[in-house]
């Protein structure tokens, strides 16, 4: 609000004084006129009749006789040949010379010198200056301008005030509806792990007579939908810690190592090739646990949705006080820009039929970006040819 109605003001007021030269150099164009010399009394015509084809259109024809000015006609040689100051008593002729000069010394034809708006026209006669008073003026943009400051100060403070009162009542459901949602995820996942702990203990014990192909889907599915279960609570505890969460300083270098490691296997029975750049030496202030978790959802997505034959890279460095850690593979199917606009958010997949083939939930990535947020860092995902894609983590070190 504090910016649109400093552009606004700003706005106003450039107008404002743009129009303050537009009328003062039409005031200017009447006066320069070499057919119509305004320079002493006698040659100031009497009668208006005797300059209307001089006056522009919107131009009132007693402008040239209200307006405030004085002229000076200089020789080539820098003396006055001729003045006029009987059109204003508030310059006098040491003042005039002062003004002159520093006429004379401008490169510009029209500018301002004080108050004084001047035009300089150059015939064979020498040059002709024209000053002309837009103190009035001036005074009245300068009043405006404090006058729409203060107006726009004072709208910013009245919309603040309101705001805070109003905010309480315009969030408050919002953010009510958001801490059940967050609760009920909570609730959920754990009322969920009861029965899915029978059930699993209940398979083991009639697997005791003899392992069946429907016991085994049986388990792969309350595999997944443990796994699944487990996500969602961690996903909700990670937007809930911004003030728990325990940190301490660890080697973040070792720990990515590690990671990397654990992975090398089923890369490898994949035929996928490893490209791990990692500084030595890096460390964090955070919490390991969490960090090992946000590298494990990168790497595991980059196993499984990377092509057999296909390339991994692996890369952590430091940039100043922040760390770069990026996760990069070739990619199966083609990912589209407005796939990238959505890649963190929950249960998002870029296979619109929802192949369980890889296993996945769509919930890793949005379970990596709320590791980030809560250590104060960012992620953000990006593709070159469609065909590769590559995940950069940015943490405070």
């Amino acid at each position: 609000m504090f910016f649109l109605m400093a552009v606004l003001v700003l706005i106003m007021n450039i107008v404002n004084y743009r129009e303050v030269i537009s009328d003062a150099d039409s005031v200017l164009d009447v006066l320069s006129q070499p057919n119509l010399p305004f320079l002493s009394e006698r040659d100031f015509p009497d009668k208006p009749e005797e300059i209307s084809g001089f006056i522009p259109p919107g131009m009132s024809i007693e402008v040239p006789y209200e307006s405030r000015f004085f002229a000076v006609r200089i020789s080539d040689d820098g003396k006055i040949m001729q003045s006029d100051l009987s059109r204003i008593v508030s310059v006098d002729s040491e003042s005039a010379k002062e003004y002159i000069k520093t006429a004379l010394e401008s490169s510009q034809k029209r500018g301002f010198i004080c108050s004084f708006r001047y035009s300089k026209t150059v015939d064979q006669d020498g040059t002709r200056i024209i000053f002309l008073d837009c103190g009035r003026k001036l005074d009245s943009f300068i009043s405006f301008l404090w006058t729409t400051f203060i107006v726009g100060l004072a709208g910013c403070f009245v919309v603040f005030i309101v705001f805070i009162f109003a905010a309480g009542k315009i969030v408050s459901p919002i953010a009510e509806s958001y801490e059940k949602q967050k609760r009920f995820i909570s609730d959920a996942g754990h009322e969920i792990k009861t029965p899915l702990t029978i059930i699993n203990a209940n398979i083991d014990l009639l697997e005791s007579d003899g392992e069946k192909e429907e016991l085994t889907d049986i388990r792969t599915q309350a595999k997944r939908l443990t796994e699944l279960t487990n996500n969602l609570v961690m996903l909700s505890k990670m937007e809930e810690a911004e003030h728990t969460l325990q940190k301490i300083e660890f080697p973040l270098s070792d720990l990515v190592i590690e990671a990397v490691g654990s992975f090398r296997a089923p890369a490898a029975s994949r035929g996928l090739d490893f490209n791990v750049n990692i500084a030595p030496g890096l460390t964090m202030n955070g919490s390991p646990d969490t960090i090992r978790q946000l590298i494990s959802v990168l790497l595991d997505n980059a196993v499984k949705y990377s092509p057999d034959g296909g390339k991994i890279m692996v890369d952590l460095s430091a940039y100043r006080k922040t760390l770069l850690l990026s996760v990069g593979n070739t990619a199966t199917e083609r990912i589209s820009n407005e796939d990238l606009n959505h890649i963190f958010d929950r249960f998002f997949r870029t296979d619109r039929s929802r192949n369980s083939e890889t296993g996945g939930h769509g919930i890793g990535l949005s379970i990596a970006k709320a590791i980030a947020e809560v250590h104060g860092g960012s992620i953000s995902a990006a593709t070159k040819t469609g065909y590769d894609f590559c995940v950069t983590v940015n943490l405070p070190m």
